[in-house]
């Protein structure tokens, strides 16, 4: 049921920005027979799909024209433990979802990865993997990007119960396609903030900004003032995992966080439809979002854990140049997590403006000259 490729048919990509186009070029080489981009609809057209061709497009992109091609339209988004390093700092994935159906975030219309969870028999040894691989990533450490400080907070909480509360970038597609239509329910993160705090007026609330915020890559920063309405404090310094070592519930709308909580035995809130919630694990507070009612489903977390991690993404080795298990990917994810924090600048990827600057630079560089060449050689 996941969204592979065939070999055997050609990938037409669609929109794609240079950079990205030569980040995954390799991926989709090796997960096709042949490569095409191009700018938009019409030029997929004119080169006549056909077969086991497929259509590629961007996470939830709708390039004018798409209707035409719905048939073969694959959408191809970052995985769940994706990188040691930022994608908005231009980091190639390890981890991609490649789903003909929609894609996991937008809860508006079923996905891959929901018909995974609705449907698929979960026999025991595919549980007892999934398992093992929730095991290493909690005693490892990962999470999605993998760059920030593994020192522990130092809260004041005086005996209260601590809610994690993780920002959002609010313009993403996660929160127009995983929440309630505007004026509806909780779509920002001051609006989140506020409802953690009346759904527990009585605790210890820690609001931590997302990362790619705190980068300074995406907009989406709340004031600490306006934070502190509702907040005891905002956590600009330590990891989602410090942060989750020391909470109690974290509180969300769609973020990839709550997962993490999940796997660590965290309890969860949620204000949106992210893809874990509506399963039995999560207390929903958009019980009426139409997600949930395709989700009558009950699952225990290794279930989700393998229709999450193990079925529905494949993991890419870029010294291999291969697809591997995900168990191989997480490991090589974590040992070059491990060489950079044992490094003279274990912080590099994510703070250091100029420097993340100068990175981004040579990336696209490479995929300048990179195109260049290839289009010399054509």
């Amino acid at each position: 049921m996941a969204g592979e490729l065939t070999p055997h048919g050609r990938a037409i990509v669609i929109g794609f920005r240079r950079w990205r186009a030569w980040n995954l070029l390799p991926v989709l080489r090796a997960a096709a027979h042949e490569v095409c981009f191009v700018r938009d609809v019409r030029a997929a057209l004119r080169l006549d799909p056909q077969g086991d061709d497929r259509v590629i497009v961007w996470g939830a992109a709708e390039p004018p024209g798409l209707e035409a091609l719905r048939d073969r339209v694959v959408r191809i988004e970052d995985g769940f433990i994706r990188s040691v390093g930022l994608g908005s700092d231009l980091i190639p994935p390890r981890s991609l979802v490649f789903d003909p159906c929609g894609i996991y975030f937008d809860a508006t219309r079923p996905s891959t990865l929901e018909r995974i969870l609705a449907e698929i028999p979960f026999d025991a040894a595919l549980c007892a993997r999934a398992a093992a691989l929730r095991a290493t990533i909690v005693a490892r450490g990962l999470t999605k990007y993998n760059v920030e400080s593994p020192a522990p907070p130092a809260w004041p909480v005086g005996g209260r119960r601590v809610v994690l509360v993780p920002g959002q970038v609010e313009r993403d597609a996660s929160i127009a396609l995983g929440c309630a239509a505007a004026g509806a329910g909780v779509r920002t993160n001051l609006a989140l903030l506020a409802a953690a705090r009346a759904a527990r007026p009585d605790a210890w609330i820690v609001y931590k900004p997302h990362p790619d915020v705190m980068a300074g890559n995406r907009r989406g920063a709340l004031a600490v003032r306006a934070a502190m309405a509702h907040a005891d404090h905002v956590e600009t310094g330590a990891s989602i995992l410090a942060c989750l070592a020391r909470a109690d519930e974290v509180h969300t709308m769609t973020s990839l966080s709550g997962f993490d909580a999940l796997l660590r035995g965290v309890p969860v809130v949620t204000y949106g439809a992210p893809f874990y919630a509506g399963w039995g694990l999560t207390e929903d507070r958009a019980a009426d979002h139409p997600a949930f009612a395709r989700r009558g489903r009950r699952l225990d977390l290794d279930q989700i854990v393998a229709g999450t991690l193990l079925l529905y993404p494949q993991y890419w080795d870029p010294a291999a140049g291969a697809f591997v298990p995900a168990e191989t990917a997480l490991a090589a994810i974590a040992s070059e997590r491990d060489r950079l924090l044992a490094g003279p600048a274990p912080d590099r990827l994510l703070y250091g403006f100029w420097r993340r600057q100068a990175r981004k630079v040579q990336v696209l560089g490479h995929a300048w000259l990179g195109w260049s060449a290839r289009r010399g050689r054509a």
